[in-house]
């Protein structure tokens, strides 16, 4: 089932199992056409060797569940007028960063630019589908990865060298920050929030060690009192479940709530998220 949370679209699905994990092909979508994305889902959902597992008109935001999912393919619109960013700066960002597992890029796009074709392959994109082609539609993008998909699954299933590699503490803390960034934007919890950067800081440092007082620890950082940074994010905590549809926050918040208001307090909010990150749940 799709799971929509308002602007910018960034939505989760489970991936199908009944057809083998290892045989279904992971896609995210990166697209700011709701349509669009709405007839590619509708298809995918008919099919048992494919699997959508995030649709998001982000490209900041599709970085980070790049990272964190380590799809398979991304089929990704050059141009997200109505969410934020573009797929030029998302592909720059895979091409100077490059995640654990790179995927398989199939652009669609209403672009006509020969330059802008030539900077997308430069910057990784395998291949450009025109939405103005005659046959364009969302079975035939589906049914062209589906065509490629032991290939992709054979080539660009291989992490990248350096993820061998043993992983260093900044490493680690940006990994752990990108995933909690991901929690955050699940629940709703907006970037704009003045708790947001607290939350996050607050998760990270309860994940790593145990710290009797976080707000203090918090507030030092950012030159703020504890009460200031409780209450901010205490705030944002409580705008994100006025906003969120309540089967948002049911699915990725599954945590007991003790407070008779139906809000996480801010120290149930941090060490439910601190122990998933700390346990990779």
């Amino acid at each position: 089932m799709l799971l929509f949370i308002a602007l910018p679209i960034i939505i989760y699905l489970d991936c199908k199992e009944d057809a083998g994990m290892d045989q279904v092909l992971s896609i995210l979508i990166v697209e700011d056409d709701p349509q669009a994305c709405e007839e590619i889902a509708t298809y995918i959902a008919t099919l048992d060797d494919v699997a959508l597992v995030g649709i998001t008109n982000n490209s900041s935001k599709a970085e980070l569940m790049i990272r964190d999912m380590l799809p398979d393919t991304i089929i990704l619109d050059l141009e997200l007028h109505e969410g934020g960013g573009n797929g030029l700066s998302l592909l720059k960002a895979l091409h100077d960063a490059p995640p654990a597992k790179m995927p398989y890029i199939l652009i669609t796009t209403n672009n006509s630019s020969a330059i802008t074709y030539e900077a997308a392959r430069q910057l990784g994109a395998d291949f450009i589908l025109s939405k103005h082609q005659n046959d364009y539609s969302a079975q035939s993008v589906v049914d062209f990865l589906r065509a490629l998909r032991h290939v992709i699954q054979k080539h660009y299933g291989k992490r990248t060298p350096t993820s061998n590699e043993p992983e260093s503490p900044a490493q680690k803390d940006r990994r752990d920050t990108r995933r909690i960034c991901l929690e955050l934007d699940r629940v709703g919890i907006s970037t704009k929030a003045k708790g947001y950067q607290y939350l996050t800081d607050a998760i990270l440092l309860a994940a790593k060690t145990h710290t009797p007082n976080l707000c203090q620890v918090i507030g030092e950082k950012y030159g703020k009192t504890d009460s200031s940074v409780e209450r901010a994010m205490q705030n944002a905590i409580a705008r994100a479940w006025q906003t969120t549809p309540i089967d948002d926050l049911l699915t990725f918040y599954t945590a007991k709530i003790s407070s008779g208001k139906g809000v996480p307090t801010v120290t149930e909010f941090i060490y439910y998220y601190a122990h998933k990150i700390k346990n990779g749940g």
